[in-house]
């Protein structure tokens, strides 16, 4: 992958990219919008890029509903690798975020990969560290219904989590089909950085996704068909599970998500 596709500093709008299908949820009643799953704002970043850090610290301030949203979010940070060759390894980053990020710019018909970049529901997107511009793409998001999946949690060993979810997806699938991808994630992440462009910074980092599995793909299915799936994450040495959650998400071929649910992990696990 060429590094000239690549800008930290580069310009972006906000792009809805909305499809007719994306758009069915627009006219909701206010008692169908409560509802409905949580808005999926997606960030892509990177401690290798000089402009990351500020859109960090907003999307930490999006959690903890500094700005009084009227609807849930799920928040989820990928760190990219395409900024290691700057004198700084991000130890979250991996390829596996990039390839994600490149399927947006595919999706949204963009010239280019930046950081920091945020996507919202998999339609729209904007710079991370514009506020006004991510506010206005959650508040113009389109709502889907939750997911019914109920989770266990258990430690098969101590270096692995075991997740098994039962429940339906609440929206009906059609011959394209949905993967259900569930994402573990942690928060309160603190690095000093001694080298690249934030030499010197301590940077703090939550929402950062730490492992992503599918747990099926399906598709002609009914809103209401139950469906169960198990997925096995392999732990971090200092993994820590108050400082983790979970988050499901449902995503056609193309990212954009129609449904999404939040779980936070057992003390006891």
């Amino acid at each position: 992958m060429s590094r000239r596709l690549f800008s930290c500093f580069g310009k972006a709008s906000s792009n809805p990219n909305h499809d007719d299908k994306a758009t069915t949820t627009a006219d909701l009643t206010t008692e169908e919008q409560r509802r409905c799953g949580p808005v999926v704002v997606e960030l892509f970043s990177s401690q290798g890029c000089a402009t990351s850090s500020e859109a960090e610290l907003l999307f930490s301030r999006l959690g903890r509903g500094d700005f009084k949203l009227d609807v849930p979010l799920i928040l989820l940070a990928y760190h990219v690798d395409y900024w290691d060759y700057m004198g700084w390894k991000d130890p979250f980053g991996s390829s596996q975020w990039t390839v994600r990020q490149k399927a947006y710019v595919e999706a949204l018909n963009l010239d280019t990969m930046f950081t920091p970049q945020i996507v919202v529901q998999g339609r729209a997107q904007c710079m991370g560290n514009e506020t006004e511009e991510i506010l206005s793409c959650v508040a113009s998001a389109p709502r889907v219904p939750a997911p019914t999946f109920q989770a266990t949690f258990q430690k098969p060993t101590p270096e692995s989590l075991q997740v098994s979810f039962t429940g339906a997806l609440r929206t009906k699938v059609d011959q394209e089909g949905v993967s259900v991808m569930v994402a573990l994630y942690e928060c309160g992440l603190v690095t000093n950085c001694p080298n690249g462009v934030n030499k010197d910074k301590v940077l703090a980092n939550d929402y950062v996704v730490r492992r992503l599995e599918k747990i099926c793909s399906v598709k002609d299915i009914s809103a209401k068909k139950t469906l169960s799936g198990t997925v096995n994450f392999p732990l971090w040495e200092s993994f820590n599970p108050a400082k983790c959650g979970i988050a499901v998400f449902v995503e056609n071929s193309s990212r954009q998500i129609f449904g999404s649910q939040n779980f936070q992990l057992p003390d006891n696990i």
